[in-house]
């Protein structure tokens, strides 16, 4: 093998590297990669990973701090330079930091954020900053209605696929009038959608056929949980549609009781970690990253972490890093 077919990582593309970065953990790219070579650390600080920001699994953490979140995502759009065509993030705390994404993430063009603490008022403000916006969760978030979605609605005009999926508890004893009104707020607004999903919320069949007969479009419907609709009367009036529900056997029928425990001292998205007043010492540092993971001197011998499945494997722990290029 000649000496000319081999390449130095260092000199690829930050692009390209920022391609195969995405494929890490997001702590291996916070974390290790920056310390290989100065060029991937370069690659890591600036937009080429943070494309797509999705911080989802990270953020359902039972020990995540709203504090941490808000660094976290402060951290990573800062970083995207207004490049960020995605954000995938469950659980945002408060309006401003929804505000702080619609002013750092201008060409988003998917945005998750299930379980959000956000209001109508603040989605109102920030929504005509995200005209290209296709893709839209707000499921489990109780503090926005129909003001919200027609908000969305009126200006991302490009929205293909809506998903509003609540759990049972979000719409237990809910006046059912408030759902309608978002039923019709869809119907009204956003003519372009393709995919919706509105699982166990309260809405009706005349509902559901309003926002048929105004969203032509619409390829698919999740229905999941809607009691109140009529099956059979929409295959008859719309034969093309795919319609999922409302009958489904899902995770919310099978373990509705599972869903709502707090006591569950095996919970796999769980990290055992020391004091946090210990453990977040260095937030006040300069170094960023170490702000979020808290990976500093005398502190891993008192660290006992738990990995859960699909993030951050067990075979990531004690891995040892292959020298710099």
């Amino acid at each position: 093998m000649g000496e000319s077919e081999y390449r130095c990582w260092e000199e690829l593309l930050p692009d390209a590297l920022g391609l195969v970065f995405r494929n890490l953990p997001l702590q291996e790219v916070l974390t290790v990669v920056p310390r290989v070579c100065k060029s991937w650390g370069r690659v890591v600080a600036g937009p080429y990973c943070w494309q797509e920001i999705d911080i989802e699994e990270w953020s359902q953490q039972r020990h995540s701090r709203p504090d941490h979140l808000v660094r976290m995502l402060d951290l990573l759009l800062r970083r995207s330079s207004g490049a960020c065509r995605r954000i995938c993030v469950s659980g945002l705390p408060c309006d401003p930091l929804f505000s702080f994404i619609g002013d750092h993430a201008r060409a988003l063009r998917t945005l998750e954020i299930p379980r959000s603490e956000i209001s109508d008022a603040v989605v109102e403000a920030v929504a005509p900053g995200l005209p290209n916006l296709t893709f839209l969760d707000v499921s489990s978030c109780t503090k926005i209605g129909a003001r919200a979605l027609e908000a969305f609605g009126r200006h991302c005009r490009s929205l293909a696929a809506l998903r509003r999926v609540m759990h049972p508890i979000d719409v237990a004893g809910r006046n059912a009038c408030g759902q309608h009104d978002e039923a019709r707020a869809i119907a009204r607004t956003m003519p372009a959608l393709r995919h919706l999903e509105v699982g166990y919320m309260l809405v009706t069949t005349e509902a559901i056929l309003e926002v048929l007969s105004r969203c032509r479009g619409l390829e698919f419907v999740d229905l999941r949980g809607c009691w109140a609709v009529d099956e059979a009367l929409l295959r008859e009036r719309h034969p093309r549609l795919s319609v999922l529900g409302p009958g489904v056997d899902d995770c919310f029928e099978n373990s509705y009781w599972e869903e709502c425990s707090d006591d569950d001292d095996d919970d796999v998205y769980s990290w055992e970690l020391m004091d946090d007043d210990e453990y977040y010492g260095v937030v006040g540092s300069d170094d960023d990253d170490e702000a979020v993971w808290g990976d500093g001197p005398g502190l891993v011998e008192n660290l006992e972490v738990r990995f859960y499945g699909g993030g951050f494997s067990e075979s990531y722990a004690g891995f040892d890093w292959p020298a710099s290029p």
